[in-house]
């Protein structure tokens, strides 16, 4: 936080402390005046109330540790990466949602109340638990990727060539992580060392292969690019197998 911001917030907080012990003190000097100190404090309480519900939020957010700066959330509607934690609102970097911006940043900036923590539902994506049972930050995620075949194709055959290129990414990762997380690793590493998982879904038109991997989140997109473009390369010419739809 900059110095001033630092300063803007501690001035509102004194303001609204000073006027509140004010509408507290004044009736005991001057009781005429209690019944319109009464009405003053109604109509203030209402009036800062989603200010008051985002101050207590902040401190919420702080002792509970559902994110911190860097992590990668979604808070109600708004998913995004934290870049700043103030006294009422967190700002976010936008990240796309649908399939052609899904993990990239928007480059819009994204104000959010810290009162939204106390009634909406907060993912964090940058999180997770050690095999020690404790929230640890992360840094990954569980990403799907989906190929469609043509009805007639080998599935079979692309099912494997989809398994072998999703257990090199896997592989790479769980190095990497093994050597980030000396003291406590992740849980989806147990995961990974069972292998992938490739499901298979059919449509009248469409037969799809999916498979799960693991990718640091900033990287999403580029291992996701990668595994297609290998597995492309890898059917290239291959008559048993035809990718798209009928």
């Amino acid at each position: 936080m900059s110095l001033k911001s630092r300063f803007r917030y501690m001035l509102v907080s004194m303001l609204v402390v000073v006027v509140m012990a004010l509408i507290l003190i004044i009736p005991f000097f001057n009781s005429s005046l209690s019944i319109y100190v009464s009405v003053l404090a109604i109509g203030l309480s209402l009036a800062l109330q989603k200010y008051m519900a985002s101050f207590a939020g902040y401190f919420v957010i702080k002792s509970s540790n559902i994110f911190d700066v860097g992590d990668r959330i979604r808070i109600g509607s708004m998913k995004g990466d934290v870049k700043h934690i103030g006294l009422f609102h967190v700002i976010l970097d936008e990240v796309g949602e649908d399939e052609k911006m899904g993990g990239e940043l928007t480059g819009r900036i994204v104000h959010v109340p810290n009162l939204v923590v106390l009634d909406q539902p907060v993912l964090n994506f940058s999180k997770d638990y050690s095999i020690k049972e404790e929230l640890i930050s992360c840094g990954y995620i569980f990403d799907e990727i989906r190929i469609p075949l043509r009805p007639g194709s080998d599935v079979r055959k692309a099912a494997g060539i989809l398994e072998e290129l999703l257990k090199v990414e896997n592989n790479a990762v769980m190095k990497d992580a093994k050597a980030a997380f000396t003291d406590g690793l992740p849980n989806f590493i147990s995961d990974l060392e069972n292998g992938p998982r490739i499901t298979v879904h059919i449509e009248e038109k469409v037969v799809w292969i999916k498979g799960r991997f693991v990718t640091a989140i900033a990287g999403r997109n580029v291992v996701k690019t990668r595994i297609s473009m290998a597995f492309l390369d890898r059917v290239k010419g291959d008559p048993d197998i035809v990718v798209g739809e009928k």
